[in-house]
């Protein structure tokens, strides 16, 4: 992977470190790794992105703690 294809967020966090969204660039870079390590396919990792506020403000972005819950009920349910 060439550092421009680095998405932004990857690299940084808020001041205090507590980012509740990343970027779906982001999350697709984790997908595979997720999904080897709570042995699922990549296919059943749900897909949580959000689109932007009001439909104009902000970003897509994915809720971590929306998609952690769904991975752990993934994991739970087998």
């Amino acid at each position: 992977m060439r550092p421009q294809d680095v998405p932004p967020d990857a690299v940084t966090s808020s001041g205090l470190g507590l980012d509740p969204h990343i970027s779906p660039a982001y999350a697709e870079l984790q997908v595979h790794r997720v999904a080897q390590r709570n042995h699922l396919d990549a296919e059943r990792v749900a897909d949580h992105t959000e689109g932007r506020t009001l439909g104009f403000a902000g970003e897509p972005r994915v809720n971590v703690l929306k998609l952690n819950i769904a991975l752990k009920e993934l994991v739970d349910a087998g």
